[in-house]
């Protein structure tokens, strides 16, 4: 099977380094990938839609993988499935439950997906009263449009969440994704990500990770895409997957049916678990980034199933095992992220003779370029040390490990992945 993968961040390379492992995949192609996928995969510069649908049927793709949600938004897979061509992920139409969260929010509220209270509105007006109305502190304020994953303001206090407010619906925060706004309560409990892979009718639950947003150790600083991950979680227990699967996953296919698209491909909700109680903070429409880079060497068998019978609504006949294992990933980001970009410099790897280390870990490399032969970071979250082991401080330490052979100028990470777990 021949397979093309729209993207090029660390998302994109896990899953085209755990497809370039199934016998049943013969060539991997990246649009547009980046400076690593070429070593196990092909490159090609192509971004417009038709021209990726005319290379899928030159070169006999027989399913294409879309990793980032803005393709998915403006309806790539739509495209695609109107030239008969095989491709995972959801419809222009369902992605709207990323690309809007303004639609994401009343389809909950419709729906009855448990969720906190909020108002939705370009009305600032209206907005305020709500803020005024709120009984308790910090204010979650939501820009409504796609913002990278990063157009959510944690407030701290009623002034300050006006003041965001007033940024977004003034284009000065996040453009026009900020013309509507949501404010909502907020939630005082953990955070978790659940992945349902589903084909329209049937889906299937992967095993829950739980994302590190903040830049800094203990969750201080800004918010970031993401500075690592680990899964499964032992946060999450029978009771709670049973929840999700009844309250959310259910709910949400039924309700998409009705709403005239049915959802195929990941459904990635993030979840907060406020004593012992389940409530959807947001939904997206692809793989979490770095949960999917944990999330793919935990397959045993089946990687390439799960994909291709998601794509080919076939979902029911998946044969999938999974590892009995933990997996951690350790972002390693550039020296000014999440601030301003920084100037690329040269990736130096130590060799690994450590054989235990070297079995028990891999790289996934994001923001990287390749110049004769070498490796440059380019800014951004430049790659991740995998670690996977049979407990998450076996595999936190193979992560870290692996991350002390790394070197560049600047480069920066938490040293405290995993620490809801093992605390």
């Amino acid at each position: 099977m021949n397979i093309l993968i729209i993207g090029s961040g660390g998302r994109e390379y896990s899953i085209g380094l755990a497809l370039s492992k199934d016998d049943k995949v013969s060539n991997i192609y990246f649009a547009t990938g980046n400076g690593a996928t070429e070593e196990f995969a092909t490159n090609i510069d192509i971004s417009d839609f038709n021209k990726l649908a005319d290379f899928a049927k030159t070169n006999s793709i027989d399913l294409t993988i879309v990793g980032p949600e803005a393709p998915l938004v403006d309806g790539i897979v739509d495209l695609f499935q109107s030239q008969n061509l095989n491709i995972f992920g959801p419809s222009k139409m369902a992605s709207r439950l990323e690309g809007s969260k303004a639609y994401m929010k009343n389809f909950l509220k419709n729906y009855n997906i448990p969720t906190a209270s909020y108002i939705e509105s370009d009305n600032q007006k209206e907005l305020f009263a709500f803020i005024d109305n709120l009984k308790t502190t910090p204010i979650v304020v939501k820009a409504d449009g796609l913002c990278g994953g990063k157009g959510v303001i944690i407030a701290p206090n009623a002034n300050e969440a006006k003041e965001a407010v007033s940024g977004m619906l003034a284009g000065e925060s996040f453009g026009d994704a900020g013309n509507r706004v949501i404010v909502e309560e907020f939630l005082d409990g953990y955070e978790l990500s659940v992945f349902a892979i589903c084909d329209g009718e049937d889906y299937v639950i992967l095993p829950a990770a739980q994302d590190h947003k903040r830049i800094g150790d203990g969750d201080t600083g800004p918010n970031t895409g993401g500075m690592g991950a680990y899964a499964p979680t032992p946060l999450v227990n029978e009771k709670i997957y049973k929840e999700v699967e009844e309250k959310v996953v259910k709910p949400t296919l039924e309700g998409m049916k009705k709403e005239g698209c049915p959802y195929e491909g990941v459904l990635f909700i993030g979840l907060m678990i406020v004593n012992g109680e389940i409530f959807v903070l947001e939904y997206n429409v692809r793989f979490g980034d770095p949960e999917c880079e944990i999330l793919m060497p935990l397959i045993k068998e089946g990687v390439f199933e799960l994909f291709y019978k998601t794509a080919t609504k076939d979902l029911k006949n998946l044969k999938i095992k999974f590892f009995d294992k933990f997996a951690v990933g350790v972002v390693i980001a550039s020296q000014n992220y999440p601030y301003s970009s920084s100037t690329p410099t040269q990736i130096i790897i130590d060799e690994i003779v450590d054989e235990e280390l070297e079995q028990n870990s891999h790289i996934v490399y994001a923001g990287v370029t390749r110049e004769d032969g070498m490796l440059f970071a380019t800014g951004g979250r430049v790659l991740l040390c995998i670690g996977v082991g049979d407990s998450i401080e076996e595999a936190r330490n193979f992560a870290y490990s692996l991350s002390g052979q790394i070197h560049f100028m600047g480069k920066k990470y938490r040293k405290d992945i995993a620490y809801q777990a093992l605390k």
